[in-house]
């Protein structure tokens, strides 16, 4: 009877006991696994193992992890970047910049980018190299460069100096676009003043040019001419003209429609033709 009753007030013990180890596993097998999604990666964190595991990338899936060990979950797909930076013109104004910036990390060095630079490496890495190299290009240029001819040149003169600052630091810079220039607003209406200005001289200058042409194009017509006349009436002798007026008396003589009337004789005994005037 004792046993019995011995045995009844362990029972509760026992029952919170296996609880607590089923809760004690639970906890086990959730730190004990890890799930990367699709377009990340992760970095293996070895507590007692060395540290970052530097030669290894762990894909998309399911992975088995100790849980004294830490798995660091990276964004691998190109991402974008959008900056609002005032940087000097090489005339001392300064200018805004709008521009975006497509990146993405190295995912084969994905271990040394965490253990060199950490998981803010947009804030410690990129957003620097594209400011430093936005401040060294636009310096190159005027103000009014950067308004009309040079936006394209200046958006590929930052990508190439920015890729180059990035390049040791497991990053893969794919595209810097520049959106807009902005410049201040007293300088922004002088540059359009001078191209407005430019622009009605060159129509001018076309106007110019094209009554010129227009000109020598009539001198030479009316020159085409004169030449054609003088030799025409060279070649215009009295016989000449006598056989062409036989032809057309021949002609109007033949005509059903014809209202002429001949009388007499003219010079060179052709006839006078009288119309209907």
């Amino acid at each position: 009877m004792n046993n019995i009753k011995q045995f009844d007030m362990r029972s509760p013990k026992r029952g919170i006991f296996f609880i607590v180890l089923v809760v004690l596993a639970i906890i086990l097998i959730s730190k004990s696994t890890k799930t990367i999604k699709s377009g990340q990666a992760g970095v293996l964190y070895r507590t007692f193992g060395g540290g970052v595991e530097t030669d290894k990338t762990y894909g998309e899936g399911f992975h088995i992890v100790a849980p004294w060990n830490e798995m660091h979950i990276y964004e691998v797909r190109q991402q974008e970047l959008f900056e609002k930076m005032k940087v000097l013109s090489s005339n001392g104004l300064e200018i805004q910049i709008d521009a975006s910036a497509w990146y993405q990390p190295v995912y084969k060095d994905l271990g040394h980018l965490h253990q060199n630079v950490g998981e803010n490496y947009l804030q410690r890495v990129i957003q620097p190299a594209i400011r430093s190299a936005a401040r060294s290009v636009v310096g190159r240029y005027t103000p009014e460069q950067l308004y009309s001819s040079k936006r394209d040149a200046i958006q590929d003169e930052i990508f190439t100096e920015t890729k180059k600052i990035l390049e040791s630091q497991y990053v893969q810079l794919n595209e810097v676009l520049v959106r807009d220039v902005t410049l201040p607003s007293t300088i922004k209406e002088a540059i359009e003043r001078k191209l407005k200005q430019e622009q009605e001289s060159l129509e001018y200058e076309f106007r110019l040019v094209t009554a010129q042409k227009e000109a020598q194009k009539q001198i030479i017509e009316a020159k085409g001419k004169a030449d054609a006349n003088k030799i025409l009436s060279a070649s215009l002798t009295d016989k000449i003209l006598q056989d062409k007026g036989i032809e057309a008396t021949i002609k109007l003589a033949e005509s059903s429609n014809s209202k002429v009337v001949i009388i007499g004789s003219g010079k060179n005994g052709m006839p006078i033709i009288l119309g209907n005037q």
